[in-house]
């Protein structure tokens, strides 16, 4: 859990997922624990590069796979925050409703990234003494769900969205309050840090 946390992205819905059965443990999850394990053994070399850049700036991907959990159908919240192209925080949550559309369950995933976006955040304006300062780094979250993105700016009560308000309100107070800019994003580069990755990816990613 704690190099999930901490320095392994690459494991957050792994170890999210396998956690759910912590309480009734059946050797097909005993067996996916020990694959997650075998990984790490296989690339305890690999870490996470942090780099210096001259522009501060701060980046977030919000991501959800609608139904994924084919046992009750609910739906898993991922993001990640990059800081000056540096991943400083980053989560795999199982949402805690069934989602009726992809739109839906995205949206629940942008408010997960925008509340730990909005702390995180806090963090450069402090040490840049800029937290009353316009000029400081824009909190920004990209986003892959056209949808999930028109509702963020567009909150009309839709007759298939209206039940939707528990994260509108706060999605509000975020492009008030922090300049919160939704931004359309590829989802094969968003997937990297918020799904499960294939060597595939790590090989065309580099």
């Amino acid at each position: 859990m704690h190099l999930m946390t901490a320095t392994r992205p690459d494991i957050a819905f792994a170890v999210s997922y396998v956690s759910r059965f912590m309480e009734n443990l059946q050797v097909e999850h005993w067996m996916a624990v020990k694959r997650i394990l075998r990984y790490l053994q296989g690339t305890k070399s690999d870490g996470i590069c942090f780099k210096s850049d001259d522009k501060i700036d701060f980046c977030g991907y919000s991501d959800a796979d609608w139904a994924g959990d084919h046992a009750d159908r609910k739906s898993t919240s991922r993001y990640a925050l990059i800081l000056m192209g540096n991943p400083v925080s980053w989560g795999s949550k199982k949402q805690s409703s069934v989602s009726l559309s992809t739109s839906e369950a995205e949206c629940i995933a942008l408010s997960l990234a925008i509340q730990e976006g909005k702390w995180v955040h806090r963090l450069p304006c402090e040490i840049l003494d800029a937290a009353e300062d316009k000029s400081g780094p824009e909190l920004k979250i990209m986003e892959d769900n056209q949808s999930c993105i028109k509702m963020t700016k567009n909150p009309v009560n839709h007759g298939r969205a209206k039940h939707i308000d528990t994260c509108g309100p706060m999605e509000v107070d975020s492009i008030e309050g922090y300049r919160y800019n939704p931004n359309l994003a590829r989802s094969s580069y968003e997937i990297v840090f918020t799904s499960v990755i294939t060597s595939e990816m790590i090989r065309r990613v580099g």
